[in-house]
């Protein structure tokens, strides 16, 4: 058998980079200048590198105006997404970013509700209602629920990631993937660059101010992680692979401990991540 044509393959790159993605990310962040142009460095970093895939696959591009249309408005909310995603990561725990990032599947089953009728199924309902009560179990305090601003921009990030998702399902199988990667990366960080005002100078300020090995790192990570995420979909069963994928939860708590020192509600975490593992698995039933 092909190792490049096996999902497990992909679920195992993905887990690792994935982890290693998180972990960077929250170090970056340390040395970080300015939110929006780390954010623009690293989102064009990643591009970049997952640009040198592209010769590995097939050059296919779908012809219907339509498909770029609404993965134009996708990449808009990736671009809120990604943006709002480094302000919140340079003041939360990378454990609990990774908890707060299962909000989208929650997110995801609501929209399927509300915008396609699909079916009342009992068994995502409780998925999506585990998914929330692990939320609240990671950031209950002294019987009270407490949402910060960077826990209330996590939410708000993810529900931009939901509607880009949810416009964006099913549109990477008709694109060379690596490109299709890199497409969701660059543009978004055009988009941020513009409507930020930031110059050149600003991201290369960023680049020589920051932890430059960390900045390189975590954006490999970023463009590699996105692409074994999707090849993974695409070759293997989604109610095996999902549940797999999840695992990020758990292992990000694991390593954020033993790397970065993240012992604040680690049974809480601990707790949480079980709970969104079979979340996931109900949901995919």
């Amino acid at each position: 058998m092909n190792i490049f044509s096996n999902w497990i393959f992909y679920v195992f790159l993905y887990l690792i980079f994935s982890v290693a993605f998180n972990q960077f990310y929250k170090v970056t962040t340390k040395t970080m200048v300015k939110p929006g142009s780390l954010t623009v460095l690293m989102q064009f970093l990643a591009g970049t590198f997952c640009l040198f895939l592209m010769p590995f696959f097939e050059f296919t591009f779908p012809q219907d105006l339509k498909v770029y249309f609404f993965l134009g408005i996708a990449i808009i909310f990736y671009a809120l997404n990604d943006r709002i995603g480094t302000t919140v990561r340079s003041g939360l725990e990378a454990s609990t970013c990774n908890v707060i990032k299962q909000l989208s599947t929650a997110f995801m089953i609501v929209f399927g509700l509300l915008f396609f009728k699909e079916p009342f199924v009992l068994n995502k309902i409780i998925g999506a209602f585990l998914i929330v009560l692990s939320n609240v179990l990671v950031f209950y305090e002294k019987k009270s629920f407490k949402l910060n601003k960077y826990v209330s921009l996590g939410i708000i990030a993810n529900l931009c990631f939901t509607v880009a998702l949810f416009i964006d399902v099913n549109y990477s199988e008709q694109f060379n993937l690596p490109f299709y990667v890199s497409l969701t990366l660059i543009v978004p960080a055009l988009l941020i660059f513009i409507f930020e005002r930031l110059k050149l100078k600003d991201i290369f300020y960023e680049f020589n101010k920051g932890n430059k090995k960390t900045i390189i790192i975590t954006s490999f990570c970023w463009g590699i992680m996105l692409f074994s995420q999707l090849m993974a979909y695409q070759l293997g069963k989604t109610t095996i692979v999902a549940p797999l994928c999840s695992l990020t939860v758990i292992l990000n708590v694991i390593i954020g401990y033993l790397f970065l020192g993240e012992k604040q509600h680690l049974y809480r975490k601990i707790i949480a991540s079980i709970l969104i593992i079979i979340s996931v698995i109900l949901i995919k039933i």
